[in-house]
């Protein structure tokens, strides 16, 4: 309980090992439009050439017509748009696989993600955790997917999982 009497709920903390269950599919909450300033900054900071990424009159000239958004960055979103609901309590990511980029994005798009439980287990190495390997797909404002890939993650059991209480606590100061 605040001080007050008033009463703070908890927000969404992500799912422990034990919330889990085969065969579960957690959807994004927002969808996220990829905008050129995005492209232009994540193909840039990771020093991409290909200029099909950020030379305009260069992509025209391709079968695309206009620029392509660069893949790595629809990987990376797409990932981080399952944080809430897959890794949030993540110890570690173990891996991703099978990445496929069966259409392309471009800047304008607006991009979905759905992920699939498909297996968990118990960690041999680490009690305090498990593993979860699920499916991720990246959908476009079409319905067509334009990534699927499969990741592990390590994630806390309920009982060893850190608190994340690191909230101030408010101090009420007076004027004057």
């Amino acid at each position: 309980m605040a001080k007050g009497g008033r009463r703070v709920i908890p927000g969404w903390t992500g799912r422990s090992y034990e919330d889990f269950a085969v065969g579960e599919v957690y959807r994004s909450r927002f969808g996220r439009t990829v905008t050129e300033a995005d492209n232009q900054l994540f193909t840039h900071l990771t020093l991409n050439t290909n200029p099909l990424h950020f030379d305009e009159a260069y992509a025209r000239s391709t079968r695309w017509g206009k620029i392509l958004v660069n893949s790595t960055f629809t990987l990376a979103l797409v990932v981080g748009m399952s944080v809430p609901d897959v890794s949030e309590k993540a110890m570690a990511n173990l891996g991703w696989s099978e990445i496929r980029l069966p259409n392309p994005v471009f800047v304008g798009d607006t991009l979905y993600c759905e992920t699939e439980v498909l297996a968990r287990r118990e960690s041999k190495s680490f009690p305090e955790a498990g593993i979860v390997k699920v499916r991720t797909r990246g959908v476009n404002q079409d319905g067509r997917v334009v990534i699927d890939l499969t990741r592990s993650v390590m994630v806390y059991k309920k009982a060893n999982a850190p608190s994340g209480a690191n909230f101030p606590e408010i101090r009420e100061e007076k004027d004057g």
